[in-house]
């Protein structure tokens, strides 16, 4: 039987479990299908506890497959504080004279912008993602990490502020599977090739998309 990415809590007792496309409300998150969050705790406040400082158009954009440990915070472009003058500090909230003397400071604040995560990332407990970053196909983000920075696809990247650790594969193999794009796959060939996908290596999953004619441009 292939889990259906409509159902909030997939494992059957295991309520920590969710998948976060059913989950979703906020017009400024959007996340692709079979993409998970463990939490023991809170895992159904994914929006309120894990998404902050969600104020501006900025949006948040998850792509299929991954998955996000207890803990994954994404920090959005809300929380930057003008830095033009002597003080960051932030008048304008607090509304009645010194919004008006201010407000105008805190709108021209050059946002950092949309922060986009690709497809079968895996964001180990813990992991902090700054505004803005772009965190590419099948990347690794270790325990504690701080992401300040792109992270490119394939890579494992770890520390505050996070640096890589290394590739998973090399350039070639890289573009293999970016070209394969198996999250991408309809999920009755998914499932098919499912333990290939986990241990297979990347000319093999290159093969399969170009059996079914499934290649992408990259």
């Amino acid at each position: 039987m292939i889990p259906d990415p409509t159902i909030l809590h997939p494992m059957t007792g295991q309520s920590r479990v969710v998948f976060l496309k059913p989950l979703i409300e906020s017009e400024k998150i959007e996340v692709g299908e079979y993409t998970y969050y463990d939490d023991p705790d809170a895992a159904t406040e994914f929006e309120e506890r894990n998404v902050l400082y969600a104020y501006g158009p900025e949006k948040l954009r998850i792509g299929r497959y991954c998955a996000l440990a207890a803990g994954t915070r994404f920090i959005m472009a809300g929380a930057d504080h003008p830095m033009v003058g002597v003080s960051t500090f932030p008048f304008a909230i607090f509304g009645g004279d010194w919004a008006e003397a201010t407000l105008d400071i805190v709108m021209n604040v050059e946002s950092r912008g949309d922060t986009t995560v690709g497809n079968d990332v895996w964001f180990g407990y813990n992991t902090t993602i700054m505004p803005g970053v772009t965190v590419g196909d099948g990347a690794i983000i270790a325990s504690g990490a701080v992401v300040t920075a792109d992270v490119s696809p394939y890579a494992i990247v770890g520390g505050n502020p996070a640096k890589t650790i290394r590739r998973r594969f090399d350039d070639a193999d890289v573009e293999r599977l970016l070209r394969a794009a198996w999250w991408d796959w309809p999920v009755e060939l998914v499932t098919e090739h499912a333990r290939t996908i986990m241990a297979g290596s990347p000319a093999d999953i290159a093969a399969v998309a170009a059996d079914h004619g499934l290649e992408r441009a990259v």
